[in-house]
């Protein structure tokens, strides 16, 4: 994996220290030296830009101004000697705040915290990607029906048999809601009744002890309650 770097900082000396230790990292891959937030923005828009390593205190604009400025900024590592600013760094969800003078192994830190927040978001994008190409085989009546797990909004237990609602159609299965259960993932589809299992990405609204998806009106057990407000935390 290799990572894009610019400096943003109106000191050469500051220049210099950061290029080396990112030299001793290989992945890190300097795109350009910027000296001021205006460099920084001409260069953000022409280049592919992942970390930007910034100062705060510089002519024209500042290193925040600058950063609220951004749509789209890329991964933030603040340098800089003003420790007063740090959480307004927070808010705006900097990567790290460096104080200068920062050593090599304070930097290396900061380095791997980006790294980390990388590979946690990869591992939701996939998540998520996996989730929404997943089919399930649905047995109604004599048929097989294939349906799309993001189309189920919820399902309702019906004795041995569940009835199962997309957007537009309901389906009864063959299949007890406990069987069916086991078969829906987790993180997505939530048992909130004994008689009930909801889709968290259908949920319009709660209210009390109820779940608003569309139309429909889907108690909470008493049992589920704690549980279920845990996952949607």
């Amino acid at each position: 994996m290799t990572i894009n770097y610019i400096i943003v900082d109106d000191e050469r000396m500051a220049h210099e220290i950061i290029e080396g230790y990112c030299n001793l990292l290989p992945y890190l891959n300097l795109v350009q030296h910027c000296y001021d937030a205006i460099e920084a923005m001409e260069c953000l828009q022409q280049n592919q830009v992942d970390l930007m390593f910034l100062d705060l205190n510089m002519p024209k604009l500042k290193g925040f101004d600058f950063l609220k400025t951004l749509q789209y900024p890329p991964k933030v590592i603040v340098t800089t000697a003003h420790r007063e600013y740090a959480l307004e760094g927070h808010e705006l969800n900097v990567t790290d705040y460096l104080l200068k003078p920062f050593s090599f192994e304070r930097f290396v830190k900061a380095v791997n915290r980006l790294n980390e927040e990388t590979a946690r978001q990869e591992i939701t994008v996939t998540k998520q990607s996996r989730v929404e190409e997943q089919r399930i085989f649905i047995r109604s009546g004599r048929k097989h029906i294939q349906l799309e797990l993001q189309a189920i909004q919820y399902v309702e237990a019906y004795g041995n048999y569940c009835k199962l609602f997309t957007a537009d159609r309901e389906m009864q299965v063959r299949e007890k809601i406990s069987t069916l259960e086991v078969s829906l993932p987790t993180g997505n589809f939530i048992r909130v009744h004994k008689s009930f299992i909801v889709s968290k990405r259908h949920i319009d609204m709660i209210e009390g002890n109820r779940i608003r998806i569309g139309k429909s009106e889907i108690p909470i057990g008493k049992l589920y309650r704690k549980a279920m407000m845990k996952i949607l935390s």
